[in-house]
């Protein structure tokens, strides 16, 4: 079976510290792995690396057959929520969405079906400054989920959510990557890792153990 992702002794250094040392990941169709580790472990910018936003000083990343180049065919196929985005300036959470749809195509989720899986319906005529913390993670989430894609890249997905929706969104995963789709995430949470029997990755001062 040919992998997803396979990263081979990757090493990256910013400001001159190591971030990444040798590090080891392989990824197979339908998994969802979790990447765990301290602050400063060297997670997010594993994950940079795998979406062909942070090169590489050593080693190796294929991604999807061939190396991650952050263009827009790749962008097709890899889904990906790290930072906030920028939103659109006056555009509603539904519009958002709407949005999303339009231009990817053929979604996997309704607009309706995202705002009620992410519990945004009450939300949905509200623009994202006027969302909190966690409301504006979730449209982040359904943005990304509403999508198609093989490959979903997922920092800290956690961000901003309580226990109860940690729990619908590993379900939401897991539903995912039974309808083919991939996980990788870098989390903090033992519990989302958990619920979504995700295999873990550690990382140690950016080596994998």
């Amino acid at each position: 079976m040919t992998a997803i992702v396979a990263v081979r002794r990757a090493g990256v250094e910013l400001g001159g510290n190591p971030v990444l040392i040798g590090a080891d990941l392989t990824v197979s169709p339908g998994e969802i792995v979790a990447v765990i580790g301290v602050n400063g472990a060297g997670k997010s910018t594993l994950l940079r690396c795998v979406a062909g936003l942070q090169a590489l000083d050593s080693g190796e990343i294929d991604v999807l057959g061939g190396p991650p180049d952050d263009g827009p065919a790749f962008w097709r196929r890899v889904a990906m929520v790290g930072d906030e985005p920028a939103w659109y300036p006056g555009l509603t959470a539904r519009e958002h969405l709407e949005l999303m749809r339009a231009v990817h195509g053929t979604p996997r989720l309704t607009v309706e079906t995202a705002l009620d899986l992410f519990d945004l319906a009450e939300r949905a005529d509200a623009v994202p400054p006027a969302l909190s913390t966690g409301q504006r993670q979730r449209l982040s989430l359904a943005m990304a989920l509403l999508r198609p894609s093989t490959l979903l890249l997922l920092d800290e997905p956690e961000r901003g959510l309580d226990t109860g929706f940690r729990h619908r969104l590993a379900g939401i995963l897991l539903e995912y990557a039974a309808q083919g789709g991939t996980v990788v995430m870098a989390t903090h949470t033992p519990d989302l890792a958990e619920h979504s029997n995700a295999r873990l990755l550690t990382l140690e001062a950016g080596r994998a153990v």
